[in-house]
């Protein structure tokens, strides 16, 4: 009931292999960072398309010349709020 020595007369039970209880240490390890990396997003390629175009947005807002007055700037980043691309 433990771990206690064997009686007399048994052979002790077999130890798992060192090797294979790290594979599997390591495998349920992947498997748990996938579960919580995509915990709660459903749809895992519409998050990464939005996150492209986000970047390709602020890439654009970035190359392109500061706006007169700053008007421009601050209504694309509201915009971008309130689509949901861009998070605050």
């Amino acid at each position: 009931m433990g771990l206690c020595f064997p009686c007399p007369g048994e052979s002790a039970p077999p130890t798992p292999d060192l090797e294979e209880k790290r594979a599997k240490l390591a495998e349920a390890a992947e498997r748990r960072q996938k579960e919580a990396a995509s915990r709660g997003i459903l749809d895992v390629q519409s998050v990464q398309e939005k996150r492209k175009k986000k970047e390709k947005i602020e890439k654009q807002i970035a190359t392109s010349g500061p706006p007169p007055e700053g008007g421009l700037r601050v209504s694309v980043k509201i915009f971008l709020c309130l689509t949901g691309i861009l998070k605050t």
